[in-house]
């Protein structure tokens, strides 16, 4: 069955575009059914994950303390960010037309991009909250009031929001001289490229956005080098770095490579490579963060992975730090 572009003309060269078409499965589909059943399997496992470390979370009080309630937030952001994509990914699986409404790409750009940045600023406030545990305990609670914790938690959000919303406005106004993106979803980069005139503004606002938020990436790292030889001092510091510290880094390190998978692959990926190598460049960020983060503090931290055996278990699990 033919692909349908829906674009209405306007100008010489240039045309109005009411419905992109996705490309990205187009020398795959032979393998369509194969792809639809990982995505069936994977997809609701992700929501379990999320779902169970969300819920013991919340049902269990004495994980209402600002590092567990950061990974609450890193659970819903998985699951915001997913849903922007994954069902789409499933309906394309079993149709023959790839397409999506102007309205709908750009719903989808702004829901997969804002989740992505939301990731390193959860992270970000997860350092400066263990930043304070460890270099400033007796403080702790001075510190992280329910208003810092409010404030850090509208920062995750806000913060990303703006940025996405300037980011899809700039793509919005451009003029488009074709409706086929050449990935699996709508993305930003790929959208932008269709454009008739140039796209500089597009870009310098695009780099200024990844320059920031992998710079909250290296200002992680670096937090984490000085944690690491202030808690080298003692048994009990390198205990709590370990349990606290090394889960938050494993998970920078999954939500970092994963995106700088598809910022290289978006500005710098070559149409030599195969198809299927292509599509796992350009979903690495929607695959691994949301499975991993969840699996990450459920598994790591001793108190969450108590508490989540006990939630199905039913057995009288000691709590304890």
């Amino acid at each position: 069955m033919p692909t349908v572009n829906m674009v209405q003309p306007s100008l010489e060269n240039e045309t109005s575009v009411l419905v992109f078409t996705l490309s990205g499965l187009n020398e795959t589909m032979e393998n369509r059914f194969v792809f639809f059943s990982f995505t069936v399997l994977f997809y609701p496992l992700m929501v379990f994950c999320n779902v169970t470390v969300l819920f013991t979370i919340i049902s269990y009080k004495k994980l209402h303390e600002p590092m567990y309630l950061f990974i609450c937030n890193l659970c819903v952001n998985g699951l915001f960010g997913t849903a922007g994509f994954y069902p789409k990914f499933m309906y394309d699986l079993l149709s023959y037309d790839h397409v999506i409404s102007y309205v709908g790409c750009m719903i989808q750009i702004f829901v997969i991009y804002s989740s992505a940045l939301c990731d390193f600023s959860t992270l970000t406030v997860m350092a400066y909250d263990r930043y304070v545990a460890i270099c400033r305990p007796l403080e702790y609670h001075s510190v992280m009031t329910s208003q810092r914790l409010l404030q850090c938690i509208l920062f995750c959000w806000l913060t990303p929001f703006l940025c996405v919303s300037v980011a899809v406005m700039l793509v919005a106004r451009l003029t488009l001289c074709g409706s086929t993106v050449e990935k699996l979803y709508c993305e930003i980069w790929a959208v932008a490229k269709l454009s008739c005139f140039s796209t500089t503004l597009n870009n310098v606002f695009g780099y200024i956005v990844i320059l920031a938020y992998f710079g909250h990436a290296v200002l992680i790292f670096c937090s984490y080098i000085h944690l690491a030889k202030k808690c080298r001092k003692s048994i009990e510091g390198r205990n709590k770095f370990i349990q606290t510290c090394v889960p938050h880094l494993l998970s920078l390190i999954n939500v970092t490579t994963a995106s700088l998978f598809d910022v290289l692959y978006s500005r710098y990926g070559s149409k030599n490579l195969p198809q299927g190598v292509r599509n796992f460049m350009a979903l690495e960020f929607l695959l691994m963060p949301p499975i991993l983060n969840p699996l990450i503090y459920g598994l790591n931290l001793k108190t969450v992975r108590q508490q989540i055996i006990r939630l199905f278990f039913k057995k009288q699990v000691g709590i304890s730090e």
